[in-house]
């Protein structure tokens, strides 16, 4: 079986590859601009290209055909028609990575299905999304273009611990300041319903999607099954480091207010998405993947990310900017108090 990966050294991405590459012997080729090497395995093979110079696409591909193209760099309309140009009848199968984020916010209930109405007006990433979606099924539908839509929610990996407030930087700043002591900001009041899924369990159902022809012309969300609180999560975290949470709560629409002078969109990223209640059925995709399953739990994974994280020192991104915000809101919330 042979798969070409638009992408292929991404948080999710990667994963997959090293499955498929390691375990299920597929035939693995990579289409990016090489800016990660490192994090190609032994046995893929690469090709250094921007996939929106299309003649260089197909000068470099020549007449190879797939069993399937994973698109995993697509973020708007424009960019799924000009893969839907490069691979009709070049594909037997192409899995496009959506967002769970796209399903209907505020939502009416919090328990997603695959079936779930798409909506987000908080959100422009996500309503891209939506649109890329929508283009790719009317094109099943018109002429059998073999699409499979895949909506993954907060997968994570070994270089970064999942939040749900960081700044640009990613998630070393929130580390730091639990080193430190320093209270910590959790988006309202830290109850709220989420989902995290370590980026090794993803593969599990993405892999079991690929050559599937029961996917053909469906739509998935793959998460892990284990549903934790924020107040939990961010806990999980301390105790993973050995420290005393000191939780701060700040409300969504606070944080979005004040964050978005400093160039942080809240209102998307949590107004959007995690600020909502979130717990997904996953009955749809392991009746097509029976072999999906949570193979580590979020303890689990965060310890494996601190782990590499302190091992990596280059990873350990400093962010003076954000923990400064944070520092500004908790004093003019506590300023606000009577």
């Amino acid at each position: 079986m042979k798969a070409l990966f638009i992408g292929g050294t991404g948080t999710i991405s990667a994963a997959i590859v090293r499955r498929l590459v390691n375990e299920l012997r597929w035939e693995v080729w990579l289409l990016n601009r090489g800016n990660r090497p490192e994090a190609i395995p032994e046995g893929a093979k690469s090709i250094v290209c921007d996939i929106n110079d299309e003649a260089a696409v197909l000068e470099k591909l020549g007449d190879t055909v797939f069993d399937c193209v994973c698109e995993f760099i697509g973020f708007t309309p424009d960019q799924v028609e000009r893969d839907w140009r490069l691979f009709k009848g070049r594909t037997r199968q192409y899995i496009y990575i959506s967002s769970a984020s796209a399903y209907h916010k505020p939502a009416a209930s919090y328990i997603i299905t695959d079936g779930t109405t798409l909506a987000n007006p908080y959100w422009e990433y996500s309503r891209n999304k939506i649109a890329c979606e929508e283009f790719l099924m009317g094109k099943y539908r018109e002429e059998g273009f073999p699409v499979t839509i895949v909506r993954p929610s907060h997968t994570y990996d070994e270089r970064r611990v999942p939040l749900g407030v960081h700044g640009k930087n990613g998630s070393w700043q929130v580390i730091q300041r639990m080193l430190d002591g320093k209270p910590v900001i959790i988006q309202g009041d830290g109850t709220s319903l989420w989902t995290m899924t370590f980026n090794q369990d993803f593969a599990i159902g993405y892999t079991g999607l690929m050559g599937n022809r029961h996917a053909i012309g469906e739509a998935f969300h793959i998460t892990g099954d284990e549903t934790l609180t924020w107040n939990q999560i961010y806990a999980t975290i301390a105790d993973a480091l050995g420290v005393k949470l000191n939780a701060y709560h700040v409300s969504s629409d606070f944080l979005a207010a004040v964050g978005d002078k400093y160039g942080y969109d809240f209102a998307g990223s949590l107004t959007g998405d995690k600020a909502e209640s979130v717990v997904f059925d996953n009955r749809k995709l392991k009746r097509v993947v029976p072999d999906m399953r949570t193979t580590v739990r979020f303890d689990q994974g965060v310890r494996i990310v601190l782990d590499h994280l302190l091992a990596h020192p280059e990873l350990q991104t400093p962010d003076p900017d954000f923990d400064a915000w944070c520092d500004r809101v908790i004093e003019a919330q506590e300023a606000a108090k009577f």
